[in-house]
């Protein structure tokens, strides 16, 4: 007796599981350099200025190329564009083994960034296919917690492999190799809903009738150019949202091993609290995702209810100043975790709405905009980082990054007020 495809009850859940997997390794793959940052300064006597080279150079390229891979996955479609972006972060990753200096460093992080750029807008992308409104905050914080999820699983792996070999070179081996794992799961599961042949037909019809292709107001649109997103004043507030809160989450994840010893921590020490924040930042990403889903199905517009969540964790946001009064690890870890919690959910809403404001073919193009205005951002407050904290300290750090999510808050309310007119 002939049988059809085996049908995969909530299909697009495992496809959100499977965004998921692929930020975890995102993460890992960046952070093994942040994590081996105190040993790497050591050997190659690098001073923290010389360090934010490093971070610079993969902004560079994480902030321009995001621009072009939302482009590109907008042309080339969700399945070849994390293909394409997945294959070139790995080897990426594994070339940057073969460093052997500072110039060898940066090169092969500018060439890491290239390929990690197109992972948000792509999931992003995927989610605005797969999932109707009610359910794109709940998806967006499934793969934006692998951010987190990732930062917290680097740095046993990688000290773990660094002890192992008595080496940080197999560490980016080891690390790099996570992506291609991910590429044959990808290429084995993934197709697009409309002809995906495990997706249930009922499942299909209530895909195809949450993700029309159509802005929030009804209105239908083809493709804009970069130019007409550019003219429209909710890309701005998009933007510059990001641009002005994820200077924060990369200041936590690519300075906090440095900043634990620079207050007298061994890191070796710290393992059992290094993970705390980015667990917080995990259950940030649910709990803006979970309680603007509520919103909606109480009968909030999906904008109003991203706001409300943008609105209380801006506010939150500002649980860095404190830390710089105490040295005990216990609070210090505790109020970086307050900040991370209110970073994700802030992040998951600004994630969420290009695909809840733009239609389904221009919502990577809007999210790739944001994230190189995100990397723009990343890259002057790295640079300032560095220069602050040799010729100063990490304080006057702290307090910025504290009080500027206040203002991309500000410009959230301000610019995006009503639906967008594609």
């Amino acid at each position: 007796m002939k049988t059809g495809p085996r049908i995969i009850p909530n299909l697009r859940w495992w496809i959100g599981g499977l965004l998921f997997a692929s930020t975890v390794i995102n993460y890992i793959d960046r952070q093994t350099l942040s994590v081996l940052a105190p040993h790497l300064k050591v050997e190659f006597s690098w001073s923290n200025s010389d360090f934010a080279i490093l971070i610079i150079s993969f902004r560079v390229a994480y902030a321009f190329m995001q621009a072009v891979a939302g482009r590109v996955l907008d042309v080339l479609g969700t399945r070849k564009g994390l293909l394409l972006a997945v294959s070139w972060y790995s080897i990426a990753a594994m070339l940057s083994s073969l460093s052997n200096g500072l110039k060898s460093f940066a090169f092969f992080r500018f060439l890491l960034g290239c390929g990690e750029a197109g992972n948000w807008p792509g999931a992003t992308k995927t989610v605005s296919e797969w999932f109707p409104k009610s359910e794109r905050g709940w998806a967006v914080a499934l793969f934006d917690s692998g951010s987190a999820i990732g930062g917290a699983v680097a740095p046993a792996l990688v000290l773990g492999i660094y002890h192992v070999f008595g080496s940080w070179r197999p560490a980016f081996i080891f690390t790099g190799m996570l992506g291609f794992l991910w590429i044959l799961v990808w290429k084995r599961m993934y197709h697009p809903p409309e002809t995906h042949p495990n997706l249930g037909e009922a499942e299909r019809a209530m895909i195809l009738a949450g993700r029309a292709p159509e802005g929030e107001d009804g209105e239908t649109a083809g493709r804009a150019s970069w130019l007409h997103l550019l003219g429209q004043r909710q890309t701005w507030g998009i933007i510059l949202g990001r641009s002005l809160t994820d200077p924060v989450w990369y200041f936590i994840t690519d300075w906090f091993a440095i900043y634990l010893v620079s207050k007298g921590f061994r890191l070796e020490e710290t393992l059992m609290g290094f993970w705390v924040p980015f667990v917080a930042a995990d259950f940030g990403n649910f709990f803006g995702g979970g309680f603007s889903s509520y919103l909606i199905r109480r009968g909030w517009s999906a904008t109003g209810a991203r706001k409300c969540v943008i609105l209380i964790c801006g506010l939150g946001m500002t649980g860095l100043i404190p830390a710089i009064y105490t040295s005990n690890f216990v609070l210090i870890i505790s109020l970086f975790a307050v900040s991370t919690f209110c970073y994700a959910a802030w992040s998951t809403m600004a994630l969420s709405l290009p695909a809840d404001l733009y239609p389904s073919n221009s919502v990577a193009s809007v999210s790739g905009l944001s994230g190189t205005g995100a990397g723009i951002g990343t890259i002057l407050s790295t640079y300032a980082i560095g220069r602050i904290s040799d010729s100063y300290s990490f304080e006057p750090v702290l307090i910025v990054a504290s009080l500027i999510p206040l203002l991309a808050t500000a410009l959230v309310f301000l610019l995006i007020r009503q639906p967008h007119r594609a």
